[in-house]
């Protein structure tokens, strides 16, 4: 006999109510429209306009990539003083966003968190993604590229840069066995509903899943595997981003002289995330039409950390800029005056208000935590995120502790070249596009973990 589990919906909220008799109606869930509902569908009109304009952005991003190979960094706004730019900024961006993958599939599930297995998959390939364009983004950095493997020839382990390849390297293979076990069940429902068995998805699914045969053993070792991974990825993640932030932190510049830098990144680094994964809840329940699996109580229970993790946020900033504009010294006056009122104060300002304040004034409100205003505020909340991280970035280079003597004008002032900026758009992209291609090929909600959810409701 089919099993089936009805959802109480004054206890979790769903998409459109149905109603019977002007009253509100159970939504059932069948094993059958779960696996429906949640297999990969095909892109659409919108989807293949969607990855077109991606790959046209990667396109134009590898185009000035390649002008920068053949004239060097030149093509870039970049010069002795300001020698990080934009690039960095993107790089630290990345790294923050990725941290989300501990935040909602490490934290919340060694919590007993269950509401949030709708989003784990989501967190994970996010960070999957992230992380690997802060690797890249690096590389672009570096300029010659070439070179690259002078740093496993000749590393030192006193200089924060091996650490941060250390970790980064770990946080990356980590998250992706994290993303890769907990997909294994899926495979065997993906393989069982192939209607062709044949083509290049079936293919893939057969390489990477066909040794799954669902046994108990197996799923044992794999609850047994995703805990140790979820233990192991919360000390990696608080050290990827404590020590990127040393990487400025043990530099001697004004605004970066600070203990502050890695609560500060860290605590940033879990906004950014949360409020990314608001943005993809809201798109891939839009576009999927999940309103059954990412329901309003998600919008909700998320819609509360992140106004949790903005306030931690906002505190850290605080305490970042009061304490040095309270002793004012010369060093760091010219600093933090460009940041409050010079040349950076419009980003700064939009930073702080528009991608903290007003995102947790709007979700302070139920009506704010629904899924369109999160959606809005989640935006903002990125947005503000790489904003602050340009600011982390280009202000204190350009206020070194010495002045600055006979030197030409450019090298006072830093705004990306085009190149610059079609690079790091370029890489925003690639990111966006992984994330898209992961939708098309996996399912982006966990089809045998809500299986067997429901299941578990149904039996109480």
């Amino acid at each position: 006999m089919e099993k089936t589990t009805s959802i109480n919906i004054e206890q979790i909220p769903v998409g459109p109510k149905v109603k019977l008799n002007g009253k509100p109606a159970q939504v059932v869930l069948t094993d059958e429209k779960i696996i429906k509902d949640l297999l990969p569908q095909k892109f659409g009109k919108k989807g293949m306009l969607w990855v077109g304009f991606l790959l046209l952005v990667c396109a134009i991003g590898l185009f000035a990539y390649i002008r920068q190979l053949k004239y060097g960094l030149i093509v870039t706004n970049m010069r002795d003083y300001a020698s990080w730019g934009i690039y960095i900024s993107n790089f630290v961006f990345f790294v923050a966003i990725s941290l989300v993958g501990s935040l909602i599939t490490a934290v919340l599930r060694l919590t007993g968190v269950h509401w949030s297995t709708p989003l784990t998959r989501i967190a994970e390939i996010i960070a999957v993604a992230a992380i690997t364009f802060a690797a890249i983004i690096i590389i672009v950095d570096m300029g010659r590229p070439e070179r690259f493997y002078n740093l496993g020839l000749y590393g030192r382990l006193q200089s924060p840069i091996i650490w941060d390849v250390v970790v980064i390297t770990t946080y990356f293979f980590i998250s992706l066995i994290l993303l890769y076990i907990p997909l294994l069940p899926d495979m065997k429902i993906l393989l069982a509903n192939d209607p062709e068995k044949k083509g290049f998805f079936y293919r893939i699914y057969k390489f990477l899943g066909s040794f799954w045969k669902g046994t108990l053993l197996q799923f044992r070792i794999s609850k047994k595997a995703i805990n140790i991974l979820c233990i192991t990825i919360v000390p990696v993640a608080f050290s990827i981003h404590t020590v990127t932030s040393w990487l400025f932190a043990t530099t001697y510049r004004p605004g970066w002289d600070s203990t502050n830098f890695g609560a500060y990144f860290i605590s940033g680094a879990f906004l950014v995330g949360s409020g990314g994964v608001a943005v993809a809840m809201y798109v891939f329940r839009k576009f999927y039409k999940l309103e059954n699996y990412i329901t309003d109580l998600h919008f909700d229970k998320m819609g509360r950390i992140v106004v949790m993790l903005g306030m931690l946020y906002l505190y850290f900033n605080i305490n970042e800029y009061m304490v040095p504009a309270f002793k004012m010294k010369k060093s760091e006056e010219a600093h933090l005056m460009g940041l409050f009122t010079g040349e950076f104060a419009p980003v700064f300002w939009t930073a702080i208000f528009g991608g903290m304040i007003l995102p947790m004034i709007i979700l302070l409100f139920k009506r704010g935590r629904k899924p369109f205003p999160m959606f809005v505020a989640g935006s903002m909340v990125v947005v503000g995120a790489w904003l602050k991280r340009y600011l982390i970035v280009t202000p204190t280079l350009l206020h070194p502790f010495l002045p600055m003597h006979n030197v030409p004008a450019s090298y006072k002032h830093y705004f990306p070249s085009w190149e610059e900026w079609a690079i790091a758009f370029g890489s925003l992209a690639g990111a966006l596009l992984i994330i898209t291609i992961f939708a098309r090929i996996f399912p982006i909600i966990p089809i045998q973990e809500t299986i067997t959810e429901q299941h578990e409701k149904n039996n109480k």
